[in-house]
């Protein structure tokens, strides 16, 4: 009788340690939250080549209501869009280059025979020069997003000055002749006043904004990014991407939208062409309106 009562106390002991067990392991799977995978910028970006206003998830908020008014007030300068009866799209890439995401954009544009406009960080390109080197060779259009990405309403207008005009020379390095090529600014953030705008404009650049917003700075997925594109494309749009990141920013869900977004919308007609292509359009449009204006 003793025998039996020990074994069945050994039994009891042992179901009791496997019971505990298993809620053990139970907790540690699903009570610990699982972590996103993360593609991080390389620690060789050091922090005097980061985006010296700060993370776009940190400052982005311009208001929309702002940017209708610049585009009324100068609709020679501030371009949001191109000609509305025109079924082309420019795809745009901000704050590059680096040498993590935009090789991979790169490969997917060369890849489906796309030409994009990329407006890069003069600080970065001079960094990631191979890089930048590949997206001039590989036909590329390249805009002013100024040296460090500060945010311009934050710093004096001769600073901001200083850091397109020192982003403007480097990027003259590039090309055998660049007397002809078209000078376009891209605020950091979007962030910018009609007295920029006026600014800029004087000394001979566009300024550049967009009406589709891809939120990929949001380190959004590939099917959340495919979504903010193709939901609000229309004929003559600007398309905002990023080809690299502040601190910690993920793009792998924009560089994975891409390939579909380019198919689905080449698919629906579209076609795909650099900035200076839709700043054509768009005068040329301008130009029959004031004609039936006469």
């Amino acid at each position: 009788m003793m025998l039996l009562k020990r074994r069945y106390g050994l039994l009891t002991l042992v179901i009791l340690v496997a019971f505990l067990a298993f809620f053990t392991v139970k907790e540690d799977i699903f009570r610990k939250p699982q972590q996103k995978s993360r593609i991080n910028i390389p620690q060789n970006l050091s922090e005097d080549m980061d985006l010296a206003g700060g993370p776009e998830r940190e400052v982005r908020g311009f208001p929309k209501r702002e940017i209708v008014d610049l585009i009324t007030m100068y609709p020679d300068l501030f371009i949001a869009s191109g000609n509305s009866e025109d079924k082309k799209v420019a795809l745009t890439f901000d704050d590059g280059p680096d040498d993590v995401f935009t090789p991979q954009i790169l490969d997917v544009l060369k890849d489906k025979d796309v030409k994009a406009t990329f407006f890069v960080i003069g600080k970065r390109a001079e960094g990631f020069s191979e890089v930048m080197q590949r997206i001039v060779d590989e036909g590329h259009l390249v805009g002013n997003h100024t040296w460090s990405h500060p945010n311009i309403m934050k710093v004096s207008l001769e600073d901001a000055k200083q850091e397109v005009l020192k982003t403007e020379k480097l990027l003259k390095s590039y090309y055998k002749d660049s007397s002809d090529r078209i000078k376009i600014f891209r605020s950091p953030y979007g962030s910018i006043d009609p007295k920029s705008v006026e600014f800029f404009g004087d000394i001979g650049y566009k300024i550049i904004s967009w009406n589709v917003d891809s939120l990929d700075w949001k380190g959004l997925t590939a099917e959340e990014v495919k979504t903010n594109v193709l939901e609000n494309v229309t004929k003559g749009s600007i398309i905002l991407q990023h080809s690299a990141g502040g601190e910690g920013e993920d793009l792998s869900g924009s560089v994975g939208a891409l390939p579909e977004i380019i198919e689905v919308l080449k698919a629906e007609g579209f076609e795909f062409v650099t900035i200076d292509e839709i700043l054509k359009g768009k005068q040329e449009k301008d130009e029959q309106e004031k004609k039936k204006q006469k």
